[in-house]
């Protein structure tokens, strides 16, 4: 009952890495494992070696299926809020490139917020997500 009140009010809570094999195994590119994952009511977002996959179940039912990938590699910034005092709940933002070609006069970017309840531990996904910014930025900048 607790996790569907989190999901009620946009909070993720993590799923096994067997669960999300079993349901979401065929969107993975061959030889790609699943590492960690989280879910809200019905939408989910897991993390691979190479990417963050987004899987946005649409419609009354949730047959239509939203299935979008953010590359490891063109995230360049994170920001993470823990929860506060009230309803204030845990929040991480990535920043990410967009355009296909990351070093160019014309970089598209755009961010994409979680949030997670305000007893969930976010401190591990930040510094997985703030290692790879660091080092994208090195490498963009280089």
């Amino acid at each position: 009952m607790a996790s569907f009140l989190s999901g009620m009010f946009g909070n993720y809570s993590e799923v096994s890495v067997q669960e999300l094999t079993t349901q979401y195994g065929s969107y993975l590119m061959p030889q790609e494992k699943i590492q960690m994952g989280f879910r809200l009511i019905r939408d989910t977002f897991m993390f691979t070696e190479d990417r963050l996959i987004l899987i946005d179940h649409q419609g009354v039912t949730g047959k239509k299926t939203r299935v979008a990938s953010i590359h490891l590699d063109s995230i360049y910034e994170v920001k993470m809020e823990t929860g506060g005092t009230g309803f204030d709940d845990s929040e991480i933002t990535i920043h990410y490139i967009t355009s296909p070609f990351h070093k160019t006069n014309n970089v598209q970017t755009t961010t994409y917020k979680f949030e997670f309840g305000k007893k969930f531990n976010v401190q591990p996904i930040y510094v997985a997500l703030v290692t790879v910014a660091h080092h994208n930025q090195k490498r963009l900048n280089a």
